[in-house]
């Protein structure tokens, strides 16, 4: 198996590029559904979360409020800080497992948004981060995900910065350009990543 590490900024194309990639013969493998496994009724990852901030992040069907956790943890550092110590160590588990699932010869992707944040220590081959401006970012989460530019900003001053991103990633892809463009240099990157994995 070679391993990919797929990484960037919110609302920078990351979803774009790795499906893309699938489409290319890629195996992804992604952090942000392994964290809806992590806190999925009945876990007990969701147990903790409640212990910690209460069953007002619950809805009427006892199923975890993404909104409402949301909203309370990107408001303070410190909650962030405790939900991610909550979450972090069962994706980490999650992806050991699936990553242990992989069929023989493929190359696989692992998106992983926070792979800075999370300090994320798999044995990546090769990491790729997908970088837009922070306005092309707020612009489109406004746009596409119903988000004020306050939250959205938030979202951002959460994350890694870009210059973070990119000391831990061997290639940077823009997405300041259009999604056409952007899928272009990705499929031309797929291929280099073939080469490499091949080489391997």
């Amino acid at each position: 198996m070679y391993l990919v590490g797929l990484t960037g900024g919110i609302a920078a194309g990351k979803t774009s590029v790795a499906k893309r990639w699938v489409e290319l013969g890629g195996y992804e493998i992604d952090a942000d559904v392994l964290a809806r496994r992590a806190l999925e009724e009945g876990s007990p990852g969701l147990a903790k979360v409640v212990a910690a901030f209460g069953s007002q992040i619950l809805n009427t069907d006892g199923e975890l409020d993404r909104k409402k956790l949301a909203q309370l943890v990107f408001s303070s550092p410190g909650k962030r800080k405790e939900l991610e110590a909550i979450v972090h160590p069962i994706v980490r588990r999650l992806a050991t497992e699936a990553l242990a699932d992989v069929p023989e010869g493929q190359i696989a992707i692992y998106t992983v948004p926070l792979l800075v944040e999370a300090s994320v220590d798999l044995p990546f081959d090769f990491v790729v981060t997908v970088e837009a401006p922070s306005d092309k970012q707020i612009e489109r989460m406004v746009k596409n995900r119903g988000m004020t530019s306050q939250e959205a900003g938030a979202r951002i001053a959460a994350q890694a910065s870009a210059a973070e991103r990119a000391n831990r990633a061997d290639v940077i892809l823009s997405s300041n350009q259009s999604l056409v463009r952007l899928l272009d240099d990705a499929e031309v990157l797929w291929h280099d990543i073939e080469r490499r994995a091949a080489a391997k």
